[in-house]
């Protein structure tokens, strides 16, 4: 008989940045990191970015499951903020097994070329902040595995904040662990998700999970303390749709951040509205040109 699973979710403190965002300092979106537990093992689902971080991350698991062994550690996709953490884990874990679909490997590599890991995590993050050496997990094929006789399932779901994104779904429990898929009370991040095609594409992906009747989903990126409700997938979608619209109706990019920063006021981190409005303006400029030539 498959053991009774329950989940816990950590929330990352908000590391500052080196560098400044409009001209002002700022602190990095919190991560979420949820435990989902048996009886006596446990799966681990996405880390925070800094050494200390992860150290707090390890306690916090040894007194949330005390005795149990941390069995595997999930990555739901490929940015860093979500699997740096994985080399530190593996000291109070030795036999940790750190996994994740190829598209999400994929990803991963990306992120360790000098250009990205040394350009822009480890300039945002610097003093050895970062592990300097990130373990990367092996691929999981086919995309399940089981835990005290219960199925965990990879579910790949396109773009969403990022390519190659996934969710890992729990049906005896019904939940689903988002990524970045899914934001809760946190500005979203759509510096990759620069066209209306690529919004698009989260669109579907957000129908994807609801599709899997999940009766608990929880952000990658959230306000700790809140409930991990179903709210949040709508509370995305509108959020997506909005950006959306005031892309429509901007002229430049520091317009399209204030119409979001107006909208949603409460949110962690506007700074993060930044990236992603510049990147909107660039992408339509950009589209633009192609259609003069």
């Amino acid at each position: 008989m498959a053991s009774i699973l329950q989940a816990d979710v950590y929330v990352s403190s908000r590391l500052p940045l080196a560098t400044l965002r409009g001209g002002e300092s700022s602190t990095f979106s919190p991560i979420s990191c949820t435990l989902i537990h048996g009886y006596s093992e446990a799966v681990l689902v996405d880390t925070p970015i800094s050494v200390l971080q992860t150290e707090d991350l390890a306690l916090w698991i040894q007194e949330t499951a005390p005795g149990k062994d941390l069995r595997y550690v999930y990555i739901t996709h490929g940015h860093g903020d979500h699997w740096f953490g994985i080399s530190v884990l593996r000291r109070h874990w030795p036999n940790l097994r750190a996994v994740a679909t190829v598209g999400t490997i994929e990803h991963m590599h990306e992120q360790l070329k000098p250009e990205i890991f040394d350009g822009l995590w480890r300039t945002l993050f610097p003093d050895n902040q970062i592990h300097p050496n990130p373990e990367l997990p092996t691929a999981l094929d086919p995309p399940t595995f089981q835990l005290e006789g219960n199925i965990f399932q990879a579910v790949e779901i396109g773009h969403t904040d990022t390519y190659n994104t996934t969710v890992l779904h729990v049906p005896s429990i019904r939940l689903v662990v988002m990524g970045d898929a899914v934001y809760g009370d946190v500005h979203q991040f759509f510096g990759e998700a620069d066209t209306t095609e690529k919004r698009k594409e989260w669109l579907r992906a957000l129908d994807t999970i609801e599709a899997l009747n999940p009766h608990t989903v929880i952000a990658g990126h959230k306000r700790a303390g809140t409930v991990d409700g179903l709210f949040n997938l709508q509370k995305t979608r509108n959020y997506i749709l909005d950006f959306e619209k005031a892309v429509a109706s901007s002229s430049n990019w520091k317009e399209l951040f204030d119409k979001m920063k107006t909208l949603y006021p409460n949110r962690i981190n506007p700074h993060a509205i930044i990236r992603g409005a510049m990147a909107a303006f660039s992408s339509a400029q950009q589209a633009s040109t192609k259609g003069r030539i």
